[in-house]
């Protein structure tokens, strides 16, 4: 298996109940003024943990006992709102780095963001939903597995259908869900079209490092 395939993705989890969490909630706006993604991660969900801490409460993700969680349990429709591809990043930079998204539903760029990733978003039911979050919630220590060749997540006694889009599963499993490194891997094939287009000025051999 190369670097960038994607088949099981373990590690403890932690969950953010709530329908239309949207981008503006997982990496508020003014965080958005950064030059790379560096750092972002400790801003995630910055507004819901300071108001929560102002009431006396805990979020998830200020919890010690789920930092270093890897999978992150969400209800309908998460990240919605504005297009930011820095709201999966601040989730992959959070901690020890979030590898996989499950929940009911995902707003369509987030899903895409993430997938650039090589973050999985992973669909299942209601049912199944409250029911690994029962777990995360209940046993901050379980061990949860996302297998996206059976199409499963695993997690103490609960084993649920876990749905991802077939041609994203098989970009995510087979390790073609980076464009850039799809790219350079076909240099020579981007150097021979390049040099049979006639409009191309250049030398073929600097269309790609």
């Amino acid at each position: 298996m190369n670097d960038l395939q994607r088949t099981q993705l373990t590690g403890t989890a932690l969950a953010v109940p709530g329908n239309d969490i949207d981008t503006d909630r997982i990496i508020p706006a003014r965080f958005l003024k950064c030059v790379v993604f560096d750092g972002l991660g400790a801003h995630a969900f910055a507004d819901d943990r300071a108001a929560l801490r102002q009431a006396g409460k805990l979020h998830p993700f200020d919890d010690p006992a789920r930092a270093r969680a890897k999978i992150l349990l969400v209800n309908k429709n998460f990240g919605c709102g504005s297009s930011r591809e820095h709201a999966p990043q601040a989730l992959m930079r959070w901690g020890d780095g979030i590898t996989a998204v499950v929940g009911e539903s995902f707003a369509e760029i987030f899903f895409g963001n993430c997938l650039a990733l090589g973050i999985p978003c992973v669909r299942v039911s209601a049912d199944a939903s409250a029911a690994l979050m029962a777990v995360a919630q209940e046993q901050p220590a379980a061990t949860f597995t996302v297998d996206l060749v059976e199409g499963e997540v695993r997690a103490a006694n609960v084993v649920v259908r876990g749905e991802v889009p077939a041609s994203a599963r098989a970009a995510l499993v087979e390790g073609r869900w980076d464009s850039t490194a799809e790219l350079l891997a076909g240099r020579e094939r981007v150097v021979q079209v390049a040099a049979g287009l006639p409009y191309f000025q250049g030398d073929p051999n600097q269309v790609a490092p």
